[in-house]
């Protein structure tokens, strides 16, 4: 099949470099310009360079509404569209033109966890599974009909960095499955549960602030979630910002207000957390590795030279 690829950093990378192993013909890719947004320069593969390398023309675009692009679209005369990571809407007038219409690849297990940053996301949350689906495209986001998906289990110590090494080796065998299904002429395919379906915003500094009222478990996951490269997790100690860069769930339970800086257990520091905090049901954070507002990284008992005061919100 003749085809058209959207896409941006690795997750369009891996989809394009997939697409010119297999024995489709891409002939024209569309990618956006560079960014400074700070989810968006991690795992930056450069989609534009791939294609260029391989003699493909590309165009660039922050939006897919222009009039010109639409012209080389239709010069392009695709079989299909492929997108993966296009980060703004894509009209009906461009998704449906091609004569198989335009598969989008997702990573998610949809219906849950459309929209953007879904790893993340469902780590926090605590989900068993995370993946990668292959959807047809349609008037609302992320809400095709599924053509291929699959699965992995999330360990209990994976961070968001392992979840994207083991989706992201996901995205070449569920493009070219799902593609191979719709060149052999599969036209039905699974309906989503949209009583199943969610959809989460983009992430940004406020989403990474540490609420201590959430659970330790909670708090834990938030800490793995964003692992590195991606922005840590922080508080405010004493009105200086401190990065939360390793905890566990402590073995004790503690009681008392949230934020309390209470306890040394093993070779971390407790935390009391949970709205319910002053009940002493609780497990607390115990933190394990700190960086300082000046950058300093180092354990949380080399940090913390005395227990007593608060980990806070804000400053």
């Amino acid at each position: 099949m003749r085809v058209v690829m959207f896409g941006y950093q690795t997750w369009g990378h891996r989809t394009l470099q997939a697409l010119l192993d297999s024995e489709h013909d891409v002939v024209l890719v569309v990618t956006h310009p560079k960014s400074e947004h700070a989810y968006e320069k991690i795992w930056s593969d450069s989609v534009a360079e791939l294609a260029q390398d391989h003699g493909v023309p590309v165009l660039i675009r922050n939006r897919p509404d222009d009039d010109e692009l639409f012209e080389r679209l239709k010069e392009a005369e695709p079989d299909i569209i492929v997108a993966n990571n296009w980060r703004t809407w894509i009209p009906p007038r461009i998704f449906a033109l091609p004569r198989r219409g335009t598969l989008n690849i997702h990573d998610s297990l949809l219906p849950k966890y459309a929209g953007f940053s879904p790893l993340i996301w469902a780590l926090i949350n605590g989900e068993r599974e995370v993946g990668v689906t292959a959807h047809m495209m349609n008037d609302e986001l992320d809400a095709g009909d599924i053509v291929r998906q699959e699965a992995v289990v999330v360990g209990p110590a994976d961070t968001a960095t392992d979840l994207f090494h083991k989706t992201v080796d996901l995205i070449a065998p569920v493009t070219t499955g799902a593609l191979d299904l719709i060149a052999g002429g599969q036209t039905e395919f699974t309906k989503q549960d949209r009583s199943r379906a969610s959809f989460f915003h983009k992430r940004s500094a406020e989403d990474i602030r540490i609420d201590w009222t959430w659970s330790a478990q909670d708090l834990e996951r938030l800490v793995r979630a964003q692992s590195e490269p991606y922005p840590s997790a922080y508080a405010f100690h004493r009105g200086k910002r401190l990065e939360i860069l390793a905890a566990v769930v402590s073995e004790g339970r503690y009681g008392g207000t949230p934020g309390r800086i209470f306890y040394r257990e093993g070779d971390g520091v407790v935390i009391v957390a949970g709205a319910d905090a002053r009940t002493g049901r609780n497990h607390g954070l115990a933190v394990t590795r700190v960086r300082t507002e000046d950058g300093r990284e180092m354990p949380a008992t080399e940090y913390f030279t005395s227990m007593g005061g608060y980990l806070t919100s804000r400053p």
